[in-house]
């Protein structure tokens, strides 16, 4: 309730010109928009250019915005429209295959750390635990930079999802509208993207720890 009624006044405060608030908004939201519009465009000027195209569609858009989706998954929305018609625009369609809840993602990491799906009791689950790093590891600044880049290594699609799920906070359903996947595309997703980064984690602290 106290949300909703923020975001109302939010709303109401951007309709009515209120520029500080406008303001605020693209402080919060501009990164992650430039990130979701990489998915679909070829480089970060252009998803940059997609996002500025946003905001103004934002601009334009407030009269009709009805409050049947949180205003940031609509945002969002008019985010991958106009990335998508960027996209066929400049002839780039290799991105829209990751989205299709059909494909059959990559491996994410080696099968035998997984116990066999027909274990009769844990299948899929890992054969060993990975074991807790020390907090101080993780809170180095050399730490955080390898984990940024372990991100920004993966395919678009899963950098756009970890990114909102864990960096963002989203929840699933919100990514789930935001990008227009499926829950198991999204469940996919999210969780190879989180062993990938995992996998880079621990092959760097191993190597720290030698």
């Amino acid at each position: 309730m106290a949300q909703a009624a923020a975001e109302h006044k939010l709303v109401e405060a951007l309709r009515a010109g209120d520029e500080e608030a406008f303001r605020e908004l693209v402080r919060e939201y501009q990164p992650s928009l430039v990130r979701v519009a990489r998915i679909y465009v070829s480089n970060q000027a252009a998803a940059e250019d997609v996002a500025a195209e946003t905001w103004l569609g934002v601009l334009k858009g407030l009269d009709r915005f009805e409050g049947r989706s949180s205003l940031r998954t609509w945002i969002f929305r008019i985010l991958t429209n106009i990335a998508k018609t960027r996209a066929v625009r400049d002839g780039r369609t290799l991105p829209f295959s990751a989205l299709d809840p059909g494909r059959v993602p990559e491996a994410a990491v080696d099968a035998d750390r997984f116990l066999n799906p027909e274990h009769p009791r844990w299948p899929g689950h890992w054969a060993v635990k990975p074991e807790a790093w020390p907090e101080d590891a993780l809170l180095a600044a050399e730490t955080r930079e390898r984990l940024g880049e372990a991100i920004e290594a993966l395919p678009a699609t899963q950098r756009a999802v970890i990114s909102l799920r864990d960096i963002e906070g989203w929840s699933s359903e919100e990514v789930r509208n935001a990008l227009g996947l499926s829950e198991t595309n999204q469940r996919v997703l999210l969780h190879r993207a989180r062993s990938k980064v995992r996998a880079a984690l621990e092959e760097y602290l191993n190597e720290a720890g030698t």
